[in-house]
């Protein structure tokens, strides 16, 4: 399989043409198992009789149905070697009813593109600033009506509001088509399809093109790990396993009722390769956050009846080759695309470039994430004994490209809200999680953040409701949303906190063993240019006055950040003066003492950015 014949949506499907001079529909489909195939639809008053498939080669089955045009539904109807017949959707359905209805619609519609330039310059790579704002596209506003946004007024509302915030990209997840809200779109049924609760295919493209010309880049949330057992569906297409593997040992999920796509098929990966580049490619969205890598990578995933390798092992090599040529395609096919695994393990060379490695572009840090929220969880009388839960991530941050991800896994069932996650009444909760968010943003690593959770959602997230936006006008939740706007001017305009992500040189501790008053400082480098900048942070609710840190060079310093700032809803806490003497401390050539606010993080840089080659 080349590159070049990776879009099989370019021959499977409906497509609108003209044969012989005559106006109409080419229907094709792969069910190499069935005995008998029709299609069944509007134009033919759903008669599996009028519009009967020829078999062609391969398992493949065409018709050319005059009657048929844009706008009606239609399903294929499959008779399986068992002899029962089942009406499917189109796996390759540009677009489908709205649930709870299951019909694929006829759709070939133009859209006029205004991105040109966003898309040459994507090409060239993308920027190393990333800040992504994760959004739950039908949940993140509601019209007034109780009913989803369209795509198009989602493009409006939602951008002015990233802008605003000062995030470089959004990641969309319940997007593509699903039958159940409850699944937020991760039980996929339309794998080339936006789903219809929100619009034509045309609308999402509307959204996409409004967003990149405010400067804006679009991730989608993507899951070739799995599918739904919905019989309309993939499930046993043609009457027996085809998109998932026969053996149920490979191919079912029972922790999630769910099957697995059989890897080891080429039509199944060209299936899923194919919907991968449809998003890239023809609805120009920047890049796929591929979904639950990891049970995908092993074949006794969340199982205690497996099948090993040919080798004997637990790892299952055709996924394994298919992540990799999903990878190298995509990066082919669509340069500059942004390739992210959510995987959990320590499988090696996640983000490393193929052959050897699986060629994604970032991997989020699960383990950072896992540690730093049971830190911050903590009641900080405790916080000393598991003080190295915040330095442990610098131990191998360079291993992988790794983006800080806090994500609507974390914010559900019961996990509660990222601020309600903080011990303490109600203000420490919001300056423990403003010293949160300080961190996570001021440590190496993209970031992305659920919706929500920037403005202090003290509710968990609700798929079937729109944000409690009514917070974000309280001035306790406007705080969180001033310190977050700020944060993310800081990465985006200072080198130091945006580059030298894998090198070592990127960060440098001052005071990582401060384990009695878990204070902890570190510098932000750019390794390559003369930024950078001193973060300190308090994490006890205990004031400290006049604490001494280690600096990299004595003289003036400006301090560009506190989160105990009255616009970030703290205390306003004071800092005296701001020089640095030449008093060695902590292994620095500087000593600067300052007034470290209880749960509070400070950051600060020289007044004149030349540093000590002593560090």
């Amino acid at each position: 399989m080349t590159a070049d014949l990776v879009r099989p949506d370019h021959l499977l499907g409906a497509h609108p043409t003209t044969e012989n001079g005559v106006e109409g529909v080419r229907f094709a489909v792969w069910a190499p198992n069935a005995r008998y195939v029709s299609v069944v639809g509007d134009f033919n008053g759903w008669n599996g009789f009028d519009n009967v498939m020829e078999r062609l080669e391969f398992g493949f089955w065409g018709a050319f149905v005059p009657a048929a045009r844009h706008g009606q539904r239609y399903k294929f109807r499959v008779t399986g070697q068992d002899g029962r017949t089942v009406d499917k959707a189109d796996p390759y359905g540009r677009f489908f009813e709205t649930r709870p209805n299951t019909s694929s619609i006829v759709w070939d519609q133009p859209f006029d593109w205004t991105d040109a330039a966003w898309m040459e310059k994507r090409a060239q790579g993308f920027a190393e600033a990333v800040s992504i704002y994760e959004c739950h596209a039908p949940s993140w506003q509601k019209g007034d009506d109780g009913w989803f946004l369209n795509y198009r007024d989602l493009a409006h509302r939602l951008g002015e509001y990233v802008t605003d915030m000062g995030y470089t990209h959004v990641e969309l997840l319940g997007v593509m088509e699903h039958p159940f809200d409850g699944s937020w779109g991760y039980q996929v049924t339309g794998y080339y399809a936006p789903t219809s609760r929100m619009g034509s295919p045309e609308d999402f493209k509307y959204l996409v093109d409004h967003l990149h010309g405010l400067g804006i880049g679009v991730l989608v949330d993507w899951v070739p790990g799995h599918f739904p057992t919905d019989e309309f569906a993939l499930a046993s297409f043609d009457g027996a396993p085809l998109y998932e593997y026969a053996d149920p040992r490979k191919g079912f999920h029972f922790d999630w009722n769910t099957y697995i796509f059989d890897y080891g098929r080429n039509e199944v990966v060209m299936f899923l390769i194919g919907s991968a580049l449809k998003w890239l490619q023809d609805f120009h969205v920047d890049g796929l956050r591929v979904d639950a890598v990891a049970s995908m990578l092993y074949l006794d995933f969340s199982r205690t009846d497996w099948v090993p390798n040919v080798h004997g092992g637990r790892e299952n090599l055709e996924a394994i080759a298919f992540l990799k040529r999903l990878n190298e395609v995509a990066h082919h096919m669509a340069p500059g695309c942004m390739m992210v695994a959510e995987e959990s393990t320590a499988f090696p060379g996640v983000t490393a470039p193929t052959p050897f490695g699986l060629g994604f572009d970032y991997k989020w840090a699960m383990g950072w994430m896992n540690d730093t929220l049971a830190y911050f969880e903590e009641d900080p009388l405790w916080r000393k004994y598991d003080h190295h839960k915040l330095t442990f991530f610098n131990v191998y941050r360079t291993t992988e490209n790794f983006m800080l991800a806090i994500s609507h896994d974390e914010v559900v069932h019961l996990k509660e809200s990222a601020v309600m996650k903080m011990p303490g009444d109600w203000y420490m909760k919001r300056a423990g999680y403003r010293a949160f968010l300080a961190t996570m943003w001021s440590t190496p690593g993209k970031k992305l953040l659920f919706m929500g959770q920037e403005f202090a959602q003290s509710t968990e997230w609700n798929y079937a409701e729109s944000l409690p936006w009514f917070m974000a006008d309280q001035p306790d939740h406007r705080g969180v949303m001033n310190l977050v706007r700020r944060l993310n001017a800081l990465y985006r305009e200072r080198p130091d906190w945006h580059k030298g992500d894998l090198e070592d040189e990127g960060m440098l501790w001052v005071a990582a063993d401060d384990t009695e008053t878990s204070v902890y400082a570190y510098v932000r480098r750019d390794p390559r240019g003369s930024a950078w900048s001193l973060i300190v942070a308090n994490l006890t609710p205990v004031y400290r006055e006049a604490y001494p840190v280690g600096v990299p060079q004595a003289g003036e310093y400006r301090l560009l950040l506190s989160t105990d700032d009255l616009d970030f809803g703290g205390f306003g806490t004071v800092q005296g003066d701001l020089t640095a003497t030449d008093e060695g401390w902590q292994g620095q050539t500087g000593l600067l003492r300052l007034n470290l606010p209880p749960h509070g993080v400070l950051v600060l840089e020289p007044a004149a950015t030349v540093l000590s080659e002593e560090r």
